[in-house]
């Protein structure tokens, strides 16, 4: 009888592991495919830098999209959160990390409220978007003191776009699963 029963939990767990496969696949196969990744046939003008208005330089660049979304640029390492009606609702400086993402349109694909970042450094209000060469990038605030390199003191390669803690406080109410991220110059 010991015997039948651990056969039963082990076919049991058998079916619960490939429930769960299929249903992983199911959920990956229904993703669409720039998710995470930049937009296939992106136009050119988004790998050259969008215009800025000179007199005024957190104004939001031109060329940086449509609706709800947020706008990052990679030269001037600055972020917009743009509303509905083309507003920017907030705006301020970050520190990148040491991968940046290609120009192009990207949306947010996970979250997470507290970790640890990939130098060590604790986290909060992780939003992620891309992957680059295998380097996961999101913006984040710190809440640590920072270890940007390992222990034989060597940089460490992040994707981490760092934020104070105010600004990754309006990031984190914002940017929700499935937001459009546009990364300009």
């Amino acid at each position: 009888m010991a015997g039948s029963s651990s056969t039963f939990v082990a076919a049991l767990t058998a079916a619960a592991v490939a429930t769960v496969g299929f249903l992983a696949y199911q959920a990956s196969a229904s993703v669409p495919g720039d998710l995470g990744g930049p937009r296939a046939g992106a136009s050119s003008a988004a790998t050259k830098k969008a215009p800025r208005d000179k007199r005024h330089p957190a104004a939001l660049p031109g060329n940086s999209g449509t609706g709800r979304r947020v706008v990052y640029s990679v030269d001037d390492d600055r972020v917009w959160l743009v509303g509905d009606k083309a507003e920017v609702e907030h705006t301020f400086a970050v520190t990148p990390g040491t991968v940046d993402p290609p120009p192009g349109t990207y949306y947010v694909t996970s979250r997470s409220n507290s970790v640890t970042g990939t130098d060590g450094t604790p986290v909060e209000h992780v939003v992620r978007f891309a992957t680059v060469k295998g380097v996961t990038v999101g913006f984040s605030a710190a809440v640590g003191t920072t270890r940007p390199t390992t222990s034989s003191g060597t940089p460490v390669r992040t994707g981490g776009i760092r934020e104070s803690r105010a600004d990754g406080t309006a990031m984190w109410a914002f940017a929700t699963i499935g937001r459009r991220v546009v990364v300009i110059r």
